[in-house]
């Protein structure tokens, strides 16, 4: 648990300074290109989700993202000691860095600061912490399919005997 607490602190830091400098440096709805016409850092307030879905929906984003953290800290303590459970413990920690990292935002200004553009697929413009949680559900998606079985995690029919 001490490992999860140092990592995730450690994350969700890095979510925020990377928040902190585009707050300071970049006025809000102006660009600075880094890779012409392919990637820039562009300051965006997003009320709402992914894609800007559910704009101003801040309290159903505080409860939800209360929920999903409590869950996955019940999971992540019920995991094997096991090393062979490691990267599942490394994917949950994004999760949590992940999900704090945008709480963190809601909770002291009502939106999340996003910053991240790449301009060359006009994808929506993301944070740090979006990164980990996208890198989360990559990674628990392999483990899922090519590391572990349903049994390992209880989740085996139960209606059979």
């Amino acid at each position: 648990m001490i490992i999860m607490l140092i990592s995730v602190i450690l994350l969700v830091s890095l979510d925020q300074f990377t928040k902190y400098l585009t707050v300071i440096n970049i006025n809000e709805g102006t660009s600075i290109p880094l890779i012409k016409n392919i990637f820039e850092l562009s300051y965006v307030k997003n009320p709402g989700a992914a894609f800007g879905i559910l704009q101003d929906k801040r309290w159903f984003f505080i409860i939800l993202t209360t929920i999903i953290v409590i869950t996955i800290i019940y999971y992540y303590i019920k995991l094997p000691k096991s090393k062979r459970y490691n990267d599942m413990r490394f994917t949950l920690v994004l999760f949590i860095a992940g999900a704090l990292g945008n709480f963190i935002d809601r909770i002291r200004f009502g939106y999340v600061v996003d910053m991240l553009y790449f301009k060359l697929i006009d994808f929506p413009v993301f944070n740090v912490a979006d990164c980990y949680v996208v890198v989360g559900a990559f990674l628990l998606i392999i483990l899922m399919l090519f590391k572990y079985k349903e049994e390992e995690f209880g989740f085996k029919n139960r209606s059979t005997k």
